[in-house]
């Protein structure tokens, strides 16, 4: 009795190995008390799960319609196929692929989900041992008759049966092996087909299962090949009773199917071969895989052959997974080699295959879109410029005449963001006001007026021999990817500098500008109508993970994030195998110098702090030159200015150990603030103040206040950032400021474009060569002769 009631937490639950709590019940009668409520209350739980789980009920389970409601899925069955058990040289199992899976399994089992595993594999596996045990025994017969070949033929001479049944004693006890490792048990059941369709049997199946789950063992289920292996026949339902209750099992993905639909399961993933379900053979041309499925594409497929080392192909997995879905359960098809498949699955990932019956899913697929933005940036590079000026000026002029109808979404979105808790300097990001669309639209205007010599112009030309002539000129670089958080202008921004520099686009915003961005994604697609390229630029749905998105390198050529140096780290993390283009923080400095003007620099320093503090080219460390703290009240007038303004001071190291009564210390240099709080720092010279820069900046903006000249000069020399500026605010870092009309964002690489971003910076360049009939190795033999005469650009 006392080693029962120490397997239960106080919630009824079993608890796994290591957990276990040691109680005393001699003389303590309310513990006891206790115990004994909490074995009642278990029991009831181990009743309440076997009435899960015996039968289906009347009346059929909702599906997830959505990949991210995945991750409420409580109760999961994972069928492993036999091509991701085995290794592809048939010498054995795939222990790491294996090893990866059952971790995974384990750590939902241990967060507390009900998992229960279908594997495939005994066969396979058993026929590689027993081959290699014929193998050997047929080697003295090739010996005694070099003309005897049998052993080429020992794979076809091992029985099935005989092969499941070592095969399985062998898996089940890596199984054993592995799942030890994470303190889980687990159990075999095998099973045939007569299991579920004879009440008798299908009761004890079941009362099996629940007693399993209840004591936190994860069943491994298997059928039984050993005694009768899967039948290959057409799909039928049966019963013993004659109602209809499951399909034929002919193969485990019909018996995972089966089983989830009768246990109630949440999820039901599939793991194979291959990626998912494609509309035709992989191998194929034209194939496309189907990130999403209802049951009314099945015509739409066209299906090859089935595994080589399993019984069941893509089409068997197709009908299991709809019969599945047809009883409630929602269903993933996957490829099991990939790294981390189910957890992927599970965190919303778009990996495998999606079976839903919400027409939700079905829009069209990212990977669509991103082609369609593609195709669309090739029909705005052959527009004639005027025609791509057009296109800006109408958007530029509906953000006005429409300014009623982006004012109310932009309404709905700060209301939810408020509901919400939105920080104050997001919420002003998020805000849009008729001050601001008439920014936008004179931006738009001036992007436009600009646009006329961007795509195909002439940036250089040669005449490299006589009647051959080389130019290089702007192209597009293709299709953009450009995340952003809160700023909905940043929408209207970004597709003018797309349509005027003719690349396609993808815009992923954040959710909290939802509304807004859909109104404005609107007047996009409507000043783009008239072109023919309406498709060439696209709002992702927001259901579109990020990090899909990253890993899209076939179709999208650069990603552009703007937002907060979280975001924009994460995305450069994540994008592998896609330019990123940006600034990761914007760690800008004001330095004022000894000679500087201090009026002037309490002016400058006001603005480049307070005139909009969450924006990345706001200054977020003062450094001082050491004479201005000794000679001057600067020191005191500079403090006293900030802190009217409400900004938060910090002091450096070096300037805390000056101060006896001074703010309090900067936990460090090297830290974008993003809101009315800053540094301030003490240096000796010009010298110093350059180093600093480079020790803590992040190479974005940075500004000297100075009435010397050559120290200016000199500044902004050796400072290595991508503005640098001289007795002006650093807030001029802005693409309309600068005369870009708007920015994509500012780029601090050193690769391409660098600071803000506009139309030129979306350009990339291609080389036209035009002859008559030369070829190379006339100028080896000496015929043709080498020019290398550079000609004028603009004729």
């Amino acid at each position: 009795m006392m080693s029962f009631l120490r397997m239960f937490d106080r919630t009824g639950k079993v608890l796994r190995a290591g957990q276990q709590r040691h109680f005393s019940i001699v003389g303590s009668p309310s513990v006891s008390a206790y115990l004994m409520q909490q074995v009642s209350a278990a029991a009831r739980k181990a009743k309440n799960v076997n009435r899960t789980l015996h039968g289906l009920h009347e009346r059929k389970q909702a599906t997830f319609s959505e990949r991210n409601q995945l991750k409420y899925a409580r109760r999961l069955v994972v069928k492993l196929g036999s091509a991701v058990i085995t290794r592809e040289d048939e010498h054995g199992l795939a222990l790491g692929r294996l090893a990866s899976i059952v971790e995974q399994v384990a750590e939902y089992h241990v967060e507390g989900r009900e998992c229960i595993m279908v594997t495939s594999g005994a066969v396979a596996f058993g026929k590689q041992r027993l081959t290699q045990e014929l193998i050997m025994s047929l080697s003295m017969r090739e010996t005694l008759s070099p003309t005897d070949h049998t052993r080429q033929d020992a794979g076809t001479l091992v029985e099935p049966r005989a092969a499941a049944a070592v095969g399985q004693s062998g898996l089940m006890s890596l199984y054993d092996a592995m799942f030890a490792q994470y303190g889980i048990k687990i159990a075999q059941v095998l099973v045939t087909e007569p299991d579920f369709y004879n009440e008798e049997t299908r009761k004890n199946l079941f009362s099996t299962l629940s007693e399993l789950i209840h004591l936190n063992i994860v069943p491994i289920i298997n059928t039984n090949d050993a005694v009768v292996p899967p039948m290959f026949i057409v799909d039928q339902e049966v019963s013993a009773t004659g109602k209809k209750r499951g399909i034929r099992i002919k193969d485990n993905d019909s018996l995972a199917a089966l089983l989830a639909a009768e246990i109630h399961a949440d999820l039901l993933i599939l793991m194979s071969d291959v990626d998912g379900i494609y509309n035709k053979p992989p191998w194929e041309d034209g194939a496309r895989l189907m990130h999403t499925y209802t049951a009314g594409d099945k015509n739409l497929i066209k299906f090859g052959e089935k595994s080589k080392v399993g019984t069941g192909g893509m089409n068997s997995k197709v009908m299991a997974a709809t019969w599945a879905l047809d009883r409630g359960v929602s269903v993933v098809i996957c490829n099991g080699m990939q790294d981390k498949a189910i957890k992927s699955i599970l965190t919303g990932r778009k990996v495998g295959t999606f079976f839903t019956e919400s027409t939700a899913e079905k829009a069209t697929p990212v990977e669509q879109i991103a082609e369609n933005a593609r195709n669309g940036s090739r029909v705005l590079q052959n527009l004639t410029a005027a025609e791509r000026a057009q296109a800006v000026n109408t958007l530029a002029d509906l953000l006005i005449s429409r300014q009623s109808q982006i004012l109310e979404a932009n309404a709905k979105d700060l209301d939810e963001a408020k509901k919400s808790g939105l920080a104050k300097p997001l919420l002003s990001r998020l805000s849009l006001t008729p001050s601001k669309l008439e920014s936008l639209a004179k931006g738009l205007k001036q992007i436009a007026h600009d646009s006329h010599r961007n795509v195909g112009r002439v940036v250089k030309r040669t005449k490299l021999a006589d009647g051959l002539e080389l130019k290089q000129v702007t192209v597009p670089i293709g299709v953009l990817l450009v995340i952003f958080e809160s700023r909905p202008d940043s929408l209207p921004q970004v597709a003018a500098l797309a349509m005027a520099s003719g690349n396609g686009l993808l815009l992923k915003g954040g959710k909290e500008a939802a509304h807004s961005n859909r109104a404005l994604m609107e007047l996009v697609k409507e000043s783009l109508a008239a072109t023919g390229a309406s498709n060439a630029i696209s709002l992702v749905s927001t259901r579109e993970e990020i990090s899909d998105l990253l890993s899209m390198d076939e179709h999208i050529d650069l990603i552009i994030p703007r937002g907060s140096s979280e975001l924009v780290r994460s995305i450069q993390e994540k994008a592998q195998h896609i330019p990123v283009m940006g600034h990761a923080e914007g760690i800008c400095h004001v330095y004022v110098d000894r000679e500087a003007d201090l009026d002037k620099a309490l002016k400058i320093i006001r603005d480049s702090k307070c005139d909009y503090p969450a924006a990345c080219n706001a200054m977020e460390t003062l450094l001082i030159h050491e004479d201005l703290l000794q000679n001057s009240s600067f020191f005191t007038d500079v403090c006293n200015m900030l802190k009217r303004e409400g900004v938060k001071i910090n002091s450096g190291p070096k300037l805390n150990q000056m101060l006896t009564f001074g703010p309090p210390q900067a936990k460090s240099l090297k830290f974008e603030y993003g809101a009315l709080e800053c540094s301030i720092e003490v240096v000796k010279n010009l010298e110093e103040a350059i180093d600093h820069v480079h020790t803590y900046g992040s190479g974005h903006t940075d500004v000297i206040v100075t009435e010397n000249p050559t120290s200016a000069t000199y500044f902004q020399s050796n400072v290595d950032s991508a503005c640098v500026f001289h007795n002006a605010s650093s807030r001029f870092a802005d693409g309309f400021r600068f005369g870009l009309g708007a920015e994509v964002g500012i780029s601090t690489a050193r690769i391409h474009a660098r600071g803000p971003v506009g139309v030129e910076g979306l350009l990339t360049t291609k080389w036209i060569l035009s002859g008559v009939d030369h070829t190379a190795s006339e100028f080896t033999d000496g015929s043709r002769a080498w020019l290398h005469q550079s000609l004028p650009t603009d004729q």
